[in-house]
């Protein structure tokens, strides 16, 4: 769209001054762009209702596990230091015994813990069934920093066989990936709860 403008000038101060000033009018034609057009946000795959506020925290966007030594990374530094640096003695000790330890799941917010259960339900079809593998975030040890789920398969049998000499538990039968710090004094973990549902 060209719109033009004709610009007085000086010749409206003069004449507003009580001169009968000459009057030059410019002609000055400009380009102004288009409107911007809205833009919708993406598809929304993380919506999960009006409950959650943030429906990301704790999310690995591209589906690449982290190094457990990528600890600026929310989902690493938002974990219970203690329970961090149990993982990263554990992975370098798995790494001397040849076997690559990575953490596909942290630290997680309510909002995305919510999502997770939320999609568990519509998997399982029901409340009952997705609480067998996916806690509210109200009982999330995620949720507080004190659950870390480790992959790929190899690293968690190495973890399930050595991971109480770092403190380091296995919690439910039906996730090999699921591990808190909760070894007692003698390095023992409890007997495994059949699933998250307990």
């Amino acid at each position: 769209m060209v719109r033009t403008l004709a610009a007085i000038g000086s010749a409206t101060v003069l004449a507003a001054c009580g001169h009968a000033p000459e009057v030059m009018l410019v002609q000055t034609s400009i380009t102004v762009p288009p409107a911007p057009v809205p833009v919708a946000p993406p598809a929304d795959t993380l919506s999960i209702g009006t409950g959650a506020v943030d429906t990301t925290g704790g999310w690995l966007p591209d589906g690449r596990p982290l190094s457990p030594f990528e600890s600026a990374n929310p989902i690493l530094s938002q974990m219970d230091p203690a329970l961090l640096a149990a993982v990263q003695n554990a992975a370098r000790a798995a790494q001397a015994s040849g076997i690559d330890m990575t953490v596909t799941s942290g630290w997680r917010s309510k909002g995305f813990q919510q999502r997770l259960f939320d999609d568990a339900v519509v998997a399982y079809g029901s409340v009952a069934a997705a609480a067998e593998f996916v806690a509210t975030p109200e009982v999330s040890k995620h949720v507080t920093g004190q659950a870390v789920d480790i992959g790929p398969p190899d690293a968690d049998h190495w973890l399930i066989a050595n991971g109480r000499q770092f403190g380091l538990c296995q919690i439910y039968a039906n996730e090999i990936w699921h591990f808190e710090l909760t070894a007692d004094a003698q390095g023992e973990c409890a007997p495994l709860k059949p699933n998250a549902a307990g």
